[in-house]
């Protein structure tokens, strides 16, 4: 996974209704949740919903299938492992003088 794909998935994570439906999914597991019911469950208008749903679908967070006349919406959790295995690749490896973070 690249930078700026995991920067573009966890600036999606930054607003607090993705984050909302995210964890709502994460809990719903593998079956995922439908539409409507994250929409029941989060008191989120439909037109927002389908904004911030789209969105996250974009980056990879979650997958939507439709089945007949309804959308299921599940988290990627592949794409998750993925964000959090970068975020983890250079734990506790220290850094040299030359990659010091601004400010040091």
């Amino acid at each position: 996974m690249h930078h700026d794909d995991v920067a573009a998935s966890l600036a999606e994570l930054g607003n607090s209704h993705r984050l909302a439906i995210f964890r709502l999914l994460v809990k719903a597991g593998f079956p995922g949740a439908t539409v409507g019911e994250i929409q029941q469950s989060l008191e989120i208008p439909a037109s927002t919903l389908s904004h911030h749903l789209a969105r996250m679908a974009k980056v990879g967070l979650i997958l939507q299938e439709k089945q007949s006349r309804t959308i299921y919406c599940k988290p990627d959790f592949a794409h998750l492992n993925q964000v959090i295995q970068f975020l983890q690749n250079e734990c506790c490896q220290g850094f040299n003088e030359e990659e010091k973070t601004p400010g040091e």
